[in-house]
């Protein structure tokens, strides 16, 4: 399997490199658990100044970042560098917090004294998609590192040079050598990955069959996992939403990351009453999308990440049409060099649909008409899938009712759902399990020990 960079921009390639063989496979998994011996005693103190020296560097260098970002799969620059400022964030939050999260915790029983500590694993594997090359990465890595386990990153084929820059970044920083490593090899080396004894846990970020067959490896082997796989998140706009405001949203909810984004919202629900209203007013902003040049500040929708990626996009349109979908604007690939598809909107999407029941990963959005409230939230459940939602009202008790009913990891009322350091991030259903950043997140890769004293 070729490793290489290849812009979506023009189709051209950048950059190709070797792939790692399993001598250096093994020599650098070894190194990375002799790293651990000492890392895991390292005190908070002095993994915090790393940590923070990680953010400084991120937001010193977020403009080189973000031109490798997009360079690499295409995401406008402006969201690029976004992006690098967010991985800081991420630093800063567990440095700040990981020694406090992580404190012992004391619990009154029958014993003497007894308490729960949270102890390291040791090495980590991530295998991490193209989409977020920047923070994908860093939300695992900062607190992994911070619980004093060490990482071992597969990224996607298609951006390794930003799997190695965040390498760098890390022993710029001053991390001990080999406590964060990068592996240049393609998915079907990953599970010899997985069986290697000093490898303790996995964590994967990517498709649906992936991630089976990451939970399949490691469950051999009896190894922990998170998984954060697909979603085809509802946007659901009740009668007395603010229609305005939700569709605003909504063009950016459903084009973010060039619409590439497993919480981008994809299915937008909307209660019979407002239907017509906010059609017409979608399909008027989505047609005022700036395509182009993903290096241009102005640029509203770049390209899609990798050619194939688009032939799979065009496939599902084309079914969907062939199914009874209805296309409001958009629909085809653009005719010019690179990867680019239209801003899209289908109508008239019914359960049988490829666009109602797969995740559809580019510029397209669904809109399904809802009888009323009770409706709308039985469709927005009607999925293989369960990551994030949006639920648009003026009615915030109501809102709080309904959030109890929708199946999802998130919930988010009268805005866009994002991921946040400070909140767990994870889905249920096929969307995954287990849940990254927060203090949940922390707590998923460590020994969870009872300490009883008579």
């Amino acid at each position: 399997m070729l490793i290489q960079t290849i812009n979506p921009a023009n189709g051209k390639i950048v950059q190709t490199f070797e792939q790692y063989n399993s001598n250096q496979v093994n020599e650098i998994i070894d190194l990375t658990h002799e790293a651990f011996l000492s890392w895991r005693n390292v005190e908070f103190s002095i993994k915090k100044s790393f940590m923070k020296n990680a953010a400084a560097i991120l937001r010193d260098q977020k403009n080189e970042f973000g031109k490798t970002l997009t360079l690499e799969m295409g995401k406008p620059i402006s969201q690029a560098i976004a992006e690098v400022e967010k991985c800081a964030l991420v630093c800063d939050y567990y440095a700040e917090n990981a020694e406090n999260i992580l404190g012992e915790e004391v619990i009154a029983t029958d014993a003497s004294e007894s308490f729960v500590r949270f102890d390291p694993l040791g090495i980590v594997l991530a295998v991490m998609p193209w989409n977020f090359p920047f923070w994908q990465v860093f939300r695992f890595a900062a607190p992994v590192l911070m619980a004093g386990n060490v990482c071992l990153l597969k990224h996607a084929s298609n951006v390794p040079m930003s799997a190695l820059a965040i390498e760098e970044i890390f022993s710029q920083a001053g991390f001990p050598q080999n406590v964060f490593r990068t592996l240049l090899i393609g998915s079907s080396e990953v599970e010899e990955v997985i069986n290697h004894p000093k490898v303790k846990a996995a964590t994967l970020t990517g498709s649906e069959p992936a991630g089976k067959k990451v939970a399949e490896s490691c469950g051999k082997v009896l190894k922990k996992t998170v998984l954060e796989l697909g979603g085809s998140d509802p946007f659901i706009v009740l009668e007395d939403a603010d229609i305005d405001t939700a569709v605003k949203t909504a063009i950016t909810a459903r084009l973010i990351n060039n619409g590439q984004s497993c919480i981008a919202a994809k299915r937008f629900i909307v209660v019979k009453k407002v239907y017509d209203e906010f059609e017409k007013k979608f399909v008027e902003l989505m047609n005022k999308v700036k395509i182009g040049d993903p290096m241009n500040p102005e640029t509203e929708l770049g390209p899609i990440a990798r050619e194939d990626l688009l032939s799979e996009l065009e496939d599902q349109v084309k079914r969907s049409v062939q199914s009874g979908a209805k296309i409001l604007c958009g629909g085809k690939r653009i005719a010019r060099e690179g990867f680019y598809f239209e801003a899209t909107i289908l109508a008239n999407v019914l359960p049988g649909t490829p666009a109602y029941e797969e995740e559809i990963f580019g510029p397209v959005a669904t809109l399904i008409k809802a009888v009323d409230e009770e409706d709308a939230i039985r469709i927005a459940n009607d999925s293989q899938f369960g990551l994030g939602s949006a639920l648009w009202t003026s009615n915030i008790e109501k809102a709080k009712q309904l959030a109890a009913k929708i199946e999802s990891g998130s919930v988010f009322i009268n805005g866009m759902v994002k991921s946040d350091p400070r909140l767990p991030f994870g889905g249920i259903k096929n969307s995954g399990y287990g849940r990254e950043i927060s203090h949940y997140g922390i707590k998923e890769f460590v020994n969870i020990k009872t300490v009883w004293i008579k």
